[in-house]
């Protein structure tokens, strides 16, 4: 029986084990800019379609949704990225 991955939930990126996603070193999308911050474990289930918790939008993999920037993110229109729901 294989261990589920890893998913980081700023960028989407899989790791074998939490202990690897918090030391795989920084994120390309941390909310507080590029490489300023480490990974986020992702503490929801593996799902078809991932929605942002934001504005609903959908996508296949956490990896597309946080690729773009949201129109309902707190910080403000086109501020910050999709965030994965729970």
């Amino acid at each position: 029986m294989s261990i589920p991955p890893c998913y980081c939930a700023y960028c989407g990126r899989p790791f074998k084990s939490v202990s690897e996603l918090t030391r795989a070193g920084l994120c390309a999308r941390h909310p507080d800019g590029p490489v300023r911050g480490g990974h986020k474990l992702y503490e929801g289930s593996e799902k078809s379609v991932y929605l942002c918790k934001y504005c609903g939008a959908e996508a296949r993999t956490i990896d597309r949704l946080t690729a773009s920037f949201c129109v309902h993110h707190p910080k403000g229109h086109n501020r910050g990225r999709h965030a994965p729901a729970l």
